[in-house]
Order: structure tokens, then C-alpha cells, then sequence
């Protein structure tokens, strides 16, 4: 691996604004989608991944964006208790990694695997993608000229772009849609004309909201193991052990902290970029110091009026677009997940567990407990949690094992 400290400032600048690009699309696009200020993404984003870099004694070279697991669950629970209270169920979404970051400490990554394992991951993972079918396919409809011509530069730049090229499907996809739709004049350009050049994010403090709070912690299950999973990723690109040092518990603390100051400005939770980790694996350089300018860079843009402007004008159809190969990817990957970890689906056991995980969520199912509602991805990663625990292993056939 090459090490960047051989590199110039000026060079080590240029490499970390490849990264924040690399980041830039899937970072705005889910505070877009959600109702969200982009800027304040843009903001949190360099914030928490500093935070981040702090807790971990800036040994790690991870980026934190905004995460898509989120988004179903904030549209719901922002319908249901307002952004301010929903901003604190993502609070306590933050507390989970804590959590987890102190059961990591004391009880091993065993205890997570064996508490949250594929049979449930899975299904929750699939589950966050095929619930926004309906939401993609709805903004695409707007106009299918503009999605179409986004979708198809995601697909030709996954498929065949070359270099940090092909890191960046999401960014291109936007930015060719967004151009086509100037040329067609669907564009009000004045918006941009109006924002002055520089301007602080408008931040959003949160409520707290004991509904909103239980809506969201389930919904922290599937970050939680994509967060072990792009550690161990980042270990085997950077080639250390960061499991081992500066350690899984405080990635993920860090993580979680990351994911409360987010909530406390008025940001979507952050998440472990996989993208980022593949920009380091295809330049060789995994100096966290490029990360973190990639970071404060971030933030430079999250206070740039203009910047603002151009990303609340770009059309619902040019992300429609985007939309529709995005959460099918998202579906996806739950489907891989259950077949890299070989689960056994005619096994009734995971079949009632995935089952239940993916109608309940599917449907919308609601149940109340003191006067709390549950309902969509968390009821049914809890419900998923609690079968996994109380529905019996089948027991090995030992006369098949000794034949």
C-alpha cells in the first residue's frame, strides 16, 4: 500500500476532494428524499466522520455519509411525529452503537453475529429496499424522459466506467439528469440566481418523542452489521487489523456518536461508505489524513448558498430515476446476504423468520404497547430479533453425521 505522506499537501487535498465526490451523490441524495436540508448532510457528514476519526484515534480510514437504511423509516415516522421528533429517534439510534459498541467491548463480535445473524439481517436488509419501490417508481413517473436518461447513466457507469469513474454511478446518474433537464427547460434556475454564495445550513434541533425514540432503534440493526462488515472491508483494503486496533468497539462508538451529532444539527445517520473504501483500494492510499481533508472539505461546500440552491432544483425525476435501480440494489443485497452466509431457506425455522420479517413490513403492520406505535422496518426487525431467539436450532441427526 502506498503511503501518502510522500504525497504534498496541495496532492493530498486533490486525492481527499476525489473521495468527498466519490461520497458527494448517495450523501445528498438521501436528505432529498427525506425532506432533509443537503447541506446540513453535506455538514453532518464531515462532522460525524471527524467525530469519528477522533474516537478512533484517526487510525481508520473511513468516510461516514448519509445512510440509506433510513430512509423509509424517517418519511414514515416524519409523517406520523414531525422532523424535530423524528430527529431524536435517530438520536437514540446513535445510543444503540453504544450499545453495541460496549457488548463488542466486553462480550466479543460473536455475541452481535449470534444476536442479529444473516436469517434476520437479511430479510431487514431486503425489506429497507422493496418498501420504497413504490416511492422511486412514483417520482420517475413525473416525467420517464428524465428518469430513464439518469437511470441508464447509473447502469453504463456501474457497468463500464473505469477508475474513481466507476465509484461514482449515483453522482453521474444526478448530474447528467440534471443537465438534460436544463437543456429541456424543466429547471427553475432562479432559485440558484437568488441564494447568496455563502450561508450556514438551516439546522433542525431535535424533540424528544418516546414514540419517535422506539420507532427508530430496530431500524438500527441492519447499519449496525453493515458497520462490522465495512471494518473488516477497510482492514483488508488498508491491509491492518483494525478489529483488533484501534478496535471494533470504537469504530462503532464512533459511528454512533457520529450518528447523535448528526440528529442534534438536523442531519440523516451516518453510515460507513463502501464507496469510499473502494476509492482508497483503487488509489493505494489509505492515509486517514486524506479522509478527514475529504471531511473538512464537506464542510466548506455544506456552507455554499449556491451549492444548496442547485441541489434543492433538481427535478423528483432525475432522482425517481436513480431511485429505481438504487433500492433494488438495496433488495439485492439482502438476497446476497442470504446466500453468501448459505442460509438454509427450506429450513421452516428461517423460512417462518424471513417470512413474518418481510409481510409485516411489506404491509405496514402497526402494533401499539402502552400507547407506543410501532410499525414498518422496525416492528419487523424486532419481531425478526425475537423469533430468531425463541424459535428452536434444529437439532443435527447424529446417525446422518456418523454415515
Amino acid at each position: 500500500m502506498n503511503n501518502i505522506t510522500k504525497l504534498s499537501p496541495v496532492q493530498k487535498t486533490i486525492v481527499g476532494v476525489q473521495f468527498l465526490f466519490v461520497a458527494f451523490g448517495a450523501t445528498v441524495l438521501v436528505p432529498i428524499l427525506v425532506g432533509m436540508n443537503p447541506s446540513i448532510a453535506l455538514f453532518t457528514a464531515g462532522v460525524g466522520t471527524l467525530l469519528f476519526h477522533l474516537i478512533t484515534k484517526g487510525k481508520v480510514p473511513i468516510f461516514l455519509g448519509s445512510s440509506f437504511a433510513f430512509i423509509a423509516p424517517i418519511i414514515k415516522a416524519t409523517e406520523l411525529y414531525g422532523l424535530p421528533s423524528t430527529l431524536s429517534g435517530l438520536v437514540a439510534v446513535g445510543a444503540v452503537y453504544g450499545i453495541m459498541s460496549a457488548l463488542v467491548r466486553f462480550r466479543g463480535v460473536d455475541f452481535i453475529t449470534r444476536l442479529f445473524p444473516p436469517v434476520v439481517v437479511g430479510p431487514v436488509i431486503m425489506l429497507i429496499g422493496l418498501s420504497l419501490a413504490g416511492t422511486g417508481v412514483d417520482m420517475a413517473k413525473s416525467n420517464w424522459l428524465l428518469a430513464i436518461i439518469a437511470l441508464v447513466t447509473t447502469v453504463i457507469v456501474s457497468l463500464f466506467g473505469k477508475g474513481l469513474l466507476r465509484l461514482i454511478p449515483i453522482f453521474a446518474g444526478i448530474l447528467v439528469g440534471y443537465v438534460v433537464a436544463i437543456f429541456l427547460g424543466v429547471v427553475d434556475l432562479q432559485p440558484i440566481v437568488d441564494a447568496s454564495w455563502f450561508a450556514l445550513p438551516a439546522f433542525v434541533r431535535p424533540e424528544f418523542c418516546w414514540e419517535a425514540v422506539v420507532f427508530m432503534i430496530p431500524v438500527a440493526i441492519a447499519p449496525v452489521i453493515e458497520h462490522i462488515g465495512d471494518v473488516y472491508a477497510v482492514s483488508e483494503v488498508a491491509g491492518k487489523d483494525f478489529v483488533k486496533e484501534p478496535g471494533l468497539h470504537r469504530t462503532m462508538l464512533g459511528d454512533g456518536l457520529a450518528c447523535i451529532a448528526a440528529s442534534f444539527f438536523g442531519g440523516p445517520p451516518v453510515t460507513t461508505y463502501s464507496e469510499v473504501t473502494g476509492a482508497v483500494s483503487l488509489t493505494k492510499i489509505a492515509d486517514p489524513a486524506v479522509i478527514r481533508i475529504a471531511a473538512v472539505v464537506g464542510i466548506l461546500f455544506s456552507v455554499l448558498g449556491k451549492v444548496n440552491a442547485i441541489l434543492q432544483t433538481i427535478p423528483s425525476a432525475v432522482l425517481g430515476g436513480i431511485m429505481l435501480l438504487l433500492f433494488g440494489t438495496i433488495a439485492s443485497v439482502g438476497i446476497n446476504s442470504l446466500i453468501k452466509n448459505k442460509v438454509d431457506m427450506g429450513d421452516t425455522r428461517n423460512l417462518v423468520i424471513a417470512s413474518l420479517i418481510l409481510t409485516l413490513g411489506i404491509g405496514g403492520a402497526e402494533m401499539t404497547f402502552g400507547g407506543v406505535t410501532m410499525s414498518g422496518i422496525g416492528l419487523a426487525a424486532l419481531v425478526g430479533v425475537i423469533l430468531n431467539l425463541i424459535i428452536p436450532q434444529k437439532k443435527s441427526n447424529p446417525e446422518k453425521e456418523e454415515n
